[in-house]
């Protein structure tokens, strides 16, 4: 079971907190290529942005129900980049929009927040989804994306052979509470923020982002 924590800063729309995030330590970045919501970029905004990133830190793109061809041409403009699917995509739909498996990818689960609903089944899920690098974990509200709330991490079974993503509502304060509980239900656990380290919506805080790294440092 690994024990470093990778950790992506997700929703970036300006340079200056790309920069800030590479500074800080982020192991991976994060553009929203979905335009409903408030952190969107164009898949052309996502590529300048992206360039300026260094060898070793990968950008993400972030999709949501979009058709296989617009996910393969927005990829070819990033070269390296991770694919994350965080709508309704079936196994099926995340492979060719990966160009079956050209494309490393990510699965967004959405785990439910009423606690009068039956358990999230991650085992199951994670097993539909065999071919996704990762399991990224948010909580389940109206629309697509955790809307700042975290879930219950208390009530995750074990998936010791799964690699997943933590995400939804994870802050500097309580991001270290988060590893804790996961770390050792799985293969290797990462973290994804974005509202947490945030001035305004798609606008990061640079103290905010160095403050959540160096949380996810020290519990390591």
């Amino acid at each position: 079971m690994g024990t470093r924590t990778a950790v992506k800063i997700c929703g970036l729309t300006r340079p200056e907190d790309v920069d800030a995030a590479v500074e800080a330590g982020a192991d991976a970045i994060g553009f929203v290529l979905y335009p409903p919501s408030p952190r969107h970029v164009t898949p052309q905004r996502a590529a300048e942005l992206a360039a300026r990133l260094p060898a070793f830190v990968t950008p993400v793109l972030l999709f949501v129900n979009t058709p296989a061809d617009e996910v393969v041409a927005a990829a070819s403009a990033v070269p390296g980049a991770l694919l994350q699917f965080h709508g309704d995509e079936t196994p099926e739909d995340c492979w060719a929009a990966s160009q079956q498996g050209q494309r490393a990818f990510v699965r967004a689960a959405r785990v439910p927040l009423d606690p009068g609903t039956p358990p999230f089944d991650l085992t199951g899920f994670a097993a539909r989804f065999d071919r996704a690098r990762a399991i990224l974990l948010d909580a389940h509200v109206p629309g697509y994306g955790g809307g700042g709330r975290t879930f219950d991490w208390s009530l995750l079974p074990a998936a010791p052979g799964t690699h997943l993503v933590l995400s939804g509502g994870l802050t500097p304060g309580n991001v270290a509470e988060g590893i804790a509980a996961l770390r050792p239900l799985c293969r290797t656990l990462s973290v994804d923020v974005s509202s947490g380290v945030e001035a305004a919506k798609g606008v990061k805080d640079v103290a905010k982002i160095r403050d959540f790294i160096e949380a996810v440092r020290s519990a390591a």
